[in-house]
């Protein structure tokens, strides 16, 4: 998959945050993605004790969920941990898991945030330019803002504000589940990113594609050499 090259990694804190502010103008928060024929979800994963990360992207096809690729890559993080800034410690990473799929998804849903972020660029924003496929920040926690109770049922939802203005849904996917944290990442409308993570949750908290991409990192991180290869579906992720 192609990725584009839109800035450098090797940079400093206040680098960074013009980056961001670079990045935040070229944002689209519109559009309903058509003729959606693959989903891919996004995840990395990290042991607390190093600076050791695992990136991986699974692709499935919509609307049956089966997984079709998998790619996933592995390095250490030269960025230091700093809240706000995570995406230059984990997106390289991922970035080489994107490269190595064979396939371009029609959408992806990162797990993290998009635009739910103090300055607008949460990992699935500034992914989501880098790919420039349609994308959605699902995250598991509130990074920022504020919002009201949501009701039980599956599909209830209550917008997150930050400072009065709107950037988030918090959606119940799984009845009396914990609800996520739903925002635009790039080329998507709000609404539209809200319905994409609802139809592909069938059942449980995370949509699939994430939930698929979490399980994966997870193996990774655990020492799997080869994880789930010929198991699930068609494995890239050890390919150089």
């Amino acid at each position: 998959m192609k990725v584009l090259r839109l800035n450098a990694w090797d940079v400093d804190y206040a680098e960074a945050l013009a980056i961001q502010e670079r990045l935040r103008r070229q944002i689209v928060r519109r559009g309903k993605p058509r003729n959606v024929r693959l989903v891919a979800g996004a995840d990395v994963s990290y042991d607390k004790k190093s600076d050791r990360f695992y990136a991986a992207v699974v692709v499935m096809t919509f609307p049956e969920l089966r997984i079709v690729e998998e790619a996933w890559a592995t390095g250490v993080a030269k960025f230091p941990y700093i809240p706000g800034l995570l995406t230059f410690r984990e997106g390289p990473i991922l970035l080489r898991a994107f490269e190595k799929l064979q396939t371009t998804p029609d959408l992806v849903i990162f797990d993290g945030q998009g635009v739910a972020h103090p300055r607008g660029v949460g990992l699935a924003a500034h992914m989501g330019l880098l790919v420039d496929v349609p994308s959605i920040g699902c995250a598991k926690t509130r990074l920022c803002g504020e919002h009201g109770k949501v009701a039980r049922a599956v599909g209830s939802r209550t917008k997150l504000r930050l400072k009065g203005r709107g950037v988030g849904l918090v959606v119940r996917t799984r009845a009396g589940v914990k609800p996520l944290f739903v925002s635009v990442g790039h080329r998507i409308a709000l609404s539209a990113a809200a319905e994409w993570v609802l139809a592909t949750s069938r059942g449980c908290r995370l949509p699939e594609p994430t939930r698929q991409a979490h399980l994966l990192v997870n193996l990774l991180r655990l020492g799997a050499d080869s994880p789930r290869s010929g198991s699930l579906g068609k494995s890239f992720g050890n390919r150089r």
